[in-house]
């Protein structure tokens, strides 16, 4: 029985090297709390976690490095397995 990839040197690597690029979040636009790490990061809402273009569910590589994407929890959450990407609504209207 194979374990969960999301746990293999390959995924932890892939993570890593999409942290060190200290990117914003793409699905908000926002900083992320890149100094939230540890068990703390997994309730943190604006900490790091790597999201993927192209849902897993969807088909989408999980190693694949141009299907990575920084986000922050609350966002990956949020998004679930859309393929789409909301559009922010405008304060009023003009």
């Amino acid at each position: 029985m194979a374990g969960n990839p999301r746990n293999g040197r390959p995924y932890r690597a892939l993570c890593a090297r999409q942290r060190s690029l200290g990117l914003p979040c793409w699905w908000c636009g926002h900083d992320i709390r890149y100094d939230v790490t540890g068990p703390e990061a997994g309730r943190h809402r604006d900490a790091f976690t790597l999201d993927h273009l192209v849902p897993l569910s969807k088909g989408g590589d999980l190693l694949d490095p141009a299907n990575a994407r920084s986000a922050h929890r609350r966002c990956n959450s949020a998004r679930g397995n859309r393929t789409t990407v909301k559009q922010p609504r405008a304060s009023r209207a003009w």
